[in-house]
């Protein structure tokens, strides 16, 4: 039932959010020179690798690592509103879409995260696929904190439910959370 309400809000909103992310786009290219779209390879379900799409948000030559290991003047000046507002997400849609994310989940993490990476393996968090946004991210719990991070998302694993992924996407909706920050 979570993946079919998954696909059926990403096929609906995906068309919705489609005129946002062309302005997002725009604006991105406009201010910053580089791609509009980053493509990045992220650890999805049962541990597989898949590309996880966001708007670009930091600038071209700022090295892969996690946001809470890169400096805050590593975002651009659009990217600083489009993170506020958690436009850069809306790409995501599409990650839902071809069955590679969920709205509810763990933050999909970087394949260099292995302290995560083991951490979410011993509470059995890769049976879930990744989400948008998530028990940790609502709660502020950046990477920083991998032991603190799984065992939030496993709390959520113990208690997926269509009410439950409702609240925290109204969470997020609303401004709850501040994970996945860049350090300042």
């Amino acid at each position: 039932m979570k993946r079919g309400l998954d696909l059926f809000l990403a096929v609906v909103g995906l068309p919705l959010a489609a005129p946002v992310v062309l302005i997002c786009m725009l604006a991105i290219r406009l201010t910053s020179p580089g791609p509009m779209i980053l493509r990045q390879t992220r650890i999805g379900r049962d541990e597989e690798p898949f590309t996880c799409l966001k708007l670009r948000t930091m600038h071209v030559e700022t090295r892969v690592a996690p946001s809470h290991e890169t400096p805050a003047s590593a975002v651009t000046p659009i990217g600083r509103w489009l993170r506020r507002l958690k436009l850069d997400e809306l790409p995501q849609l599409w990650n839902i879409i071809r069955g590679e994310m969920s709205f509810v989940g763990p933050r999909p993490c970087l394949p260099s995260q292995v302290e995560l990476i083991q951490a979410r393996r011993e509470r059995g968090l890769y049976a879930l696929r990744p989400g948008i946004t998530g028990v940790a991210q609502v709660a502020g719990i950046d990477m920083s904190d991998p032991k603190r991070l799984a065992e939030a998302d496993a709390a959520y694993l113990e208690r997926v439910s269509i009410l439950e992924d409702l609240r925290l996407i109204l969470a997020t909706l609303i401004g709850a959370g501040r994970g996945d920050r860049v350090r300042h």
